[in-house]
């Protein structure tokens, strides 16, 4: 059975969310099941769209988009979360998804300094 996916970022003219779809689906693990893809809800909802994705599952902010998978069963919601935001905007996401229990897969870099390496270590620690 196939892990239960969300990206963060990856919208309309982004190479790397293209990426990691791609690889996403040749490892057959995963399947894309919700995103908030770009920080413009109407880019996000296009990208939605051209992915075939349930609107209703198609955020226009990756707050939204925690908060609302967060409070769908545990059946239906997200069980991972790529982040493939631009570098210095993976930090905010994933301390926010570990916080409401998901699993986090971010792009590299992790973030830009060790003083917010470190929050994301011991949200994940926190987190379990």
């Amino acid at each position: 059975m196939r892990l239960r996916l969300g990206m963060v970022g990856g919208g309309p003219g982004a190479f790397i969310g293209a990426v990691h779809r791609l690889v996403a689906e040749m490892d057959r693990e995963f399947t894309l099941v919700a995103g908030a893809f770009s920080s413009d809800p109407a880019k996000s909802a296009q990208a939605g769209k051209e992915l075939g994705l349930d609107p209703a599952r198609v955020y226009g902010s990756w707050e939204e988009m925690a908060k609302q998978e967060a409070a769908l069963p545990e059946g239906t919601r997200i069980q991972a979360v790529s982040i493939v935001t631009p570098n210095h905007v993976h930090a905010a996401p994933a301390i926010e998804f570990l916080n409401r229990g998901f699993h986090v897969i971010c792009d590299k870099p992790l973030t830009t300094d060790s003083k917010t390496a470190d929050a994301i270590a011991a949200a994940v620690k926190q987190s379990g």
